[in-house]
């Protein structure tokens, strides 16, 4: 089952289930978020997909239409974007690790030291997969901002000026909100574009936080249930409608190094994680990345990440934003 969040022309919020063909909508019945669709299933102690099921209509809307006119929204997102935490985590596929130390070649050359992404890598391998359930051993974890970061499929990425690059990041996302007792609860998956400056990371892994440029896509489309073991999806660039790259990624924990328990433990162990009504969006990482393989991307290139499992693909252009120069702090 999957869950569209989206606008109608009118202006009018909604939610929608993906037909079985995948290109039209079944909006739900008095249903204009998936925030709220979720809330309503933890007060009701029923499964999110039991909700759907009463209210999905046969009512069919031309769910191209709506992405064609940039009427589809992430699927999910809060009225108050403060109370929406977007973090995440790199080094848990098998395919990451490879492209982080090309990275670091490319940066330091071939004879460099060990690089700690390496090391973190091999620590996931041994510990991060426990065999009687978490906890194992810590991933690697970034903060990577609030709800206001997370751009709409369709809509521009933003490039900062002070950027050295701005990069796809192909991932699946967990999305999740927390119930009125404090107990976390996953809502569903996604795809997501984490979207990164992998220069100025591979300067020095230290400037890690820096490289994250605060931007991001999730969506168009929310999974609902299990993520399979294996997922198989593809991430490419277009520049001026042709691909200049395309790169097979494998994602699910058969090609992941933590299972999602242990990240999910290590997220929401912190009290401050768990403040009620909260939502949060997780990255698990990505598998294959443009940067590792020389491709230097820039303002209108084009973004597209897509994987069967989660029907339509997510698509977004980059955009150069101005300079804004110094930014100065006044005293009060």
């Amino acid at each position: 089952m999957r869950l569209v969040q989206f606008k109608t022309p009118e202006g009018e919020r909604k939610v929608g289930r993906v037909s079985a063909g995948g290109n039209h909508l079944h909006p739900l019945k008095d249903t204009h978020s998936i925030r709220e669709l979720a809330e309503a299933a933890i007060a009701r102690r029923v499964p999110i997909a039991a909700l759907v099921e009463e209210r999905a209509t046969t009512e069919l809307v031309d769910y191209d239409h709506l992405l064609r006119e940039n009427l589809v929204l992430a699927p999910l997102d809060h009225e108050e974007p403060s109370r929406f935490l977007v973090t995440g985590t790199g080094l848990t596929h098998t395919g990451s690790a490879n492209a982080r130390d090309k990275m670091h070649v490319l940066t330091h050359g071939e004879d460099a030291a060990g690089s700690d992404s390496l090391k973190i890598f091999r620590m996931g391998l041994e510990g991060g997969k426990p065999a009687g359930g978490p906890p194992g051993v810590q991933p690697e974890w970034f903060f990577k901002g609030v709800g206001t970061c997370v751009v709409a499929p369709g809509a521009a990425l933003p490039m900062p000026a002070f950027a050295l690059a701005g990069a796809e990041e192909a991932e699946i996302v967990g999305l999740y909100v927390v119930g009125p007792d404090g107990s976390p609860f996953r809502i569903g998956y996604a795809l997501g574009n984490e979207y990164s400056d992998h220069v100025t990371e591979a300067e020095n892994y230290l400037y890690l936080a820096h490289s994250k440029l605060r931007s991001c896509s999730i969506g168009p489309e929310l999974l609902v249930g299990d993520l399979p073991d294996e997922v198989r999806g593809l991430s490419r660039i277009r520049r001026n409608g042709e691909v200049i790259w395309e790169e097979e990624f494998l994602s699910g924990e058969t090609h992941m190094s933590h299972s999602i328990a242990n990240l999910e433990h290590y997220h929401f162990r912190y009290p401050m994680h768990r403040r009620p009504g909260d939502l949060h969006a997780y990255f698990f990482g990505a598998a294959v990345m443009s940067y590792a393989f020389g491709v230097q991307t820039g303002p209108g290139d084009e973004y597209e990440i897509e994987a069967g499992v989660f029907g339509k693909p997510l698509r977004n252009r980059v955009e150069l934003t101005p300079d804004e120069g110094l930014v100065t702090v006044t005293q009060l």
